[in-house]
């Protein structure tokens, strides 16, 4: 519990315990009924109770006193002169429902980055029983989350946001009623927030709805506060190494309330977010108080809270712990996201322009990302594009790494899927200075990337291929008519496709299309992603693909990403792990059969000895929050989805073209654990293992006697008719002068699917 409620010292020399002599009393309202206003000015104490700003006792005594004395009208007289003198504003609405409103005697003190709690005094002449609102022009957002187009949104200038400096709010929840009770007289409160220390005018504005404000703008109050500072909390914030380290912190107090205000945030805190991210030895601006405090640093890092008191000082200093869980890079598994952006979707009130590389590098750290991939995009394209450097970001260090490459998304070939570019030389289609001139479809897109060394694939896959049904594979043909890997079912087939994006979409999506083409044979690999802060604008690295680094390897990209093409490397929530991954020894994404990376060449008849090691992290109280939605509902991919039943375990499962074959459960306490299954195949296979749904491996490529895989005829016809589907979705988005060469990819792709069908042996 908390030792007392936040912000109480602030308002100790606010609201209740100053008045400002300047201000004259506030006009007495008569032709009042005791009783009812002594039962709304009861629940107007309980309500200041709840936001831990208790009245002093003299103040009840004097209600207490007042709500039993005979006179009635001698009792709503003491009622008044109790709270008045705390009233930040009085507000009249006269018998045509015009509201107007006056400044009030309380003391016009707040506190920085802090929350003050003022009286607003009602005279209801028409017994109005609409909501009482308070809007104010310095209390407008600065930043909304766009709709992701590529349409500009309104820019913020240095002058609009010095102007909005503050947050207000009328608090209307119990034990107080939303709507005004109609009665002669009442008192209301509103809470209001600072983000600067100073001197700060507002202008509030009161209505009860539509067409109450007063025509001669009397429902307007220009208002001078002074703002004292909030004091400077340095963290230190120690990794569990005993090292300095940047950490994410979610600082609430007693009502819940988030601190720094989300709405006032600057970058390189973001609006949309509760955390923020700090480095050992910054600091963030708190009010005094009590404040409840949550910090971890991503999913390898167990999400620890504590509760701290802020003195009234200047300076204040808190220690930070953290705790791993796991180290990944401990074990030669390096993690990133190879899909998150600076600009766009929930990226403030301008898409076009977002935030800067310093800000995301910010938060790649603060969520131990080892590689962040800031991808530019269509609605932010003609500025972000200007951090594309075609290597490394000189912000990166030796473990954490970020590079800017593209999101082919908002670009003509859209419709079809969107792309992830990595490891671009250029960033620019050949022949265009604008994105509405690139192809129209995804194919070129994708040559034009492996052209220049880049690796490529699908983003966010499940888009447009959802299907009713839960299982794996899924034989239901969806309708190909979203942004996700939809035009793979061809680009597969001319093999310029390295990896399909998972965890970000509903798994069934995503996984179902991939199993089919593997058991068609082709070898495209799967990875992990988040699309920060589009899909999920929670936090980056949501979504992680792990990859293995060799001991002779340093961490950077190129190694990295290369794994991603070569599938050593698996797709994780990173809440599970399934790492070293190999079958007969050959090691997933490590060179095999004639130099072929996953391929392992093996006789009939003979058995295949599968490795992993696997852990996971479950709380020891199952989420109901998590575990009870849809497979299709966010959290797409979460560690709990796997849990079994009530208890502390998941399985871990041993997929055989596209078939759960085996299964063991493993404790997901965080710790190691070995695990070995035999396997005797009958045929040519592709081998992968699961956690369904937290984390998946890359397949390792069995050959039996050298015969390629052809493991269903029914993947194979469903891969078929899927092209006619993707096709006639698509082509009425494709430029009629690169219809022809679309029509021959298609085609092409029929092809192969029929001749694979023809050879394919299984069901």
């Amino acid at each position: 519990m908390f030792l007392a409620r936040a912000l109480v010292t602030v308002l100790l020399f606010s609201i209740f315990f100053s008045i400002a002599l300047a201000d004259e009393p506030l006009p007495l309202v008569s032709g009042v009924e005791l009783q009812p206003l002594a039962a709304q000015v009861e629940r107007v104490r309980q309500a200041l109770n709840v936001l831990g700003v208790p009245l002093r006792k003299e103040q009840i005594g004097a209600l207490e006193a007042a709500a039993n004395v005979k006179d009635e009208r001698e009792g709503v007289k003491q009622i008044q002169a109790a709270l008045d003198p705390l009233c930040l504003v009085s507000v009249t609405i006269n018998p045509e429902s015009r509201v107007k409103a006056a400044v009030g005697p309380a003391s016009k003190t707040l506190v920085q980055q802090g929350w003050s709690v003022f009286l607003v005094k009602v005279d209801n002449e028409a017994g109005v029983t609409s909501e009482l609102r308070c809007e104010s022009p310095n209390a407008q957002p600065l930043y909304k989350a766009s709709s992701g187009s590529a349409e500009p949104n309104r820019t913020v200038s240095t002058a609009d946001e010095s102007q909005r400096w503050m947050d207000l709010a009328m608090y209307n929840s119990q034990p107080l009623t939303q709507a005004l009770s109609g009665l002669a007289l009442e008192y209301r409160i509103v809470q209001i927030y600072s983000r600067d220390v100073g001197a700060r005018e507002a202008t509030l504005s009161f209505n009860a709805g539509q067409g109450t404000q007063d025509l001669g703008f009397r429902s307007d109050v220009p208002i001078l506060f002074n703002s004292r500072p909030a004091v400077e909390v340095v963290l230190d914030v120690i990794d569990n190494d005993g090292g300095p380290v940047m950490g994410q912190f979610t600082f609430r107090d007693s009502q819940g309330r988030i601190y720094p205000s989300m709405t006032r945030r600057r970058p390189p805190d973001f609006f949309f977010h509760e955390q923020i991210y700090r480095r050992g030895g910054e600091s963030v601006m708190l009010p005094p108080g009590e404040y409840e405090v949550s910090y971890s640093r991503g999913p390898e890092y167990r999400i620890l809270n504590r509760e701290i008191s802020v003195p009234e000082t200047v300076s204040h200093r808190e220690s930070f712990q953290l705790e791993r869980w796991i180290k990944m890079a401990e074990h030669g598994w390096f993690s990133g996201d190879h899909h998150v952006h600076a600009a766009g979707c929930a990226h403030f009130d301008s898409p076009t322009e977002g935030v800067m590389p310093v800000d995301m590098m910010r938060h790649i750290e603060g969520e131990d990302l080892n590689v962040g991939c800031v991808l530019s995009w269509g609605p932010c394209w003609y500025f972000q594009k200007q951090y594309f450097e075609g290597k490394t970001s000189q912000l990166s260090t030796p473990q954490h790494l970020m590079r800017y490459d593209v999101e082919v998304s908002g670009f003509p070939s859209s419709h079809a899927g969107h792309l992830c570019l990595l490891r671009l030389k250029e960033d620019d289609y050949p022949g265009t200075t604008r994105i509405d001139q690139w192809p129209t479809w995804c194919l070129p897109v994708m040559q034009w990337g492996k052209e220049q060394g880049a690796v490529v694939g699908f983003a966010h896959s499940g888009h447009g291929l959802a299907v009713d049904d839960t299982t794996l594979p899924s034989y239901r043909m969806p309708k190909f008519d979203g942004i996700g890997a939809n035009e793979y079912i061809v680009d597969v087939v001319h093999g310029v496709c390295d990896f399909i994006s998972a965890v970000d979409t509903p798994i069934v999506s995503e996984l179902s299309i991939w199993y089919h083409t593997l058991n068609c044979g082709y070898t495209c690999r799967i990875s992990g992603e988040t699309d920060f802060p589009c899909i999920s604008g929670e936090r980056v690295g949501l979504g992680r693909a792990y990859v293995k680094l060799r001991p002779d390897e340093p961490l950077d990209f190129d190694n990295w990403v290369e794994a991603i093409r070569d599938g050593r490397s698996y797709c994780s929530d990173g809440l599970s792990h399934l790492f070293d991954f190999t079958v007969n020894d050959l090691g997933v994404g490590e060179k095999g059969a004639d130099g072929r990376t996953s391929v392992l060449a093996t006789k009939s008849g003979g058995s295949l000895r599968v490795k992993v090691r696997a852990v996971a992290m479950l709380e020891e109280k199952p989420r109901e929050d998590i575990r009870k939605k849809r497979l299709d509902v966010r959290p797409n991919w979460h560690v709990e989805r796997a849990r079994v039943g009530d208890i502390r375990k998941v399985p871990v499962e041993l997929i055989v073209n596209g078939q759960s074959v085996e299964m063991r459960e493993i404790e997901a306490d965080g710790s190691i654990q070995d695990l070995t299954f035999d396997y005797k195949p009958t045929e040519s296979s592709w081998v992968a293992l699961r956690v369904f749904a937290s984390s998946h491996t890359n397949p390792v490529f069995v050959e039996i006697d050298g015969k390629p895989i052809r493991a269903s005829k029914k993947s194979a016809q469903w891969c078929l008719d899927a092209v006619d589907v993707c096709w006639n979705s698509k082509l009425p988005k494709i430029r009629e002068e690169e219809k022809e060469a679309a029509e021959a990819a298609y085609e092409k792709a029929r092809q192969a699917y029929r001749q694979i069908l023809a050879e394919s042996t299984g069901n």
